[in-house]
C-alpha cells in the first residue's frame, strides 16, 4: 500500500470519527482541518525549540573556546620562561 493510499484512508478515519462525535453532540471540532492546523502550530513550535537549543549549544562552546584560549595563552606565559631557561643551559653544555 503507498503513502497516499495510507494517508487518505487516515484523512477518512479522522472524518468520520468526527462526524459521529458530532452525531452525539461531543463536538464539531474533529476533523482534518483542525488536526492539520494543530500539527503544523506544533511543528512550528518544535521547529522553536530545536533553534533555541541550538543557540544555547552555540553560546556554551563558544564559552568553551573562550576558556580553553584563556588557559593556552596563561600557560604559555607560565612556560615561555622556563622553557628559555632550558634552552639556555643546553646551549652551555
Amino acid at each position: 500500500m503507498n503513502t497516499q493510499k495510507l494517508l487518505n484512508l487516515a484523512l477518512e478515519g479522522i472524518d468520520n470519527l468526527g462526524y459521529h462525535l458530532d452525531q452525539f453532540g461531543v463536538t464539531g471540532k474533529v476533523n482534518r482541518h483542525n488536526i492539520a492546523a494543530f500539527l503544523a502550530a506544533e511543528q512550528k513550535h518544535l521547529e522553536g525549540e530545536w533553534d533555541s537549543l541550538q543557540a544555547k549549544f552555540g553560546r556554551r562552546r563558544s564559552q568553551v573556546e573562550q576558556l580553553t584560549h584563556g588557559l593556552e595563552s596563561r600557560a604559555e606565559s607560565l612556560i615561555a620562561p622556563v622553557l628559555e631557561r632550558v634552552n639556555s643551559f643546553r646551549a652551555k653544555s
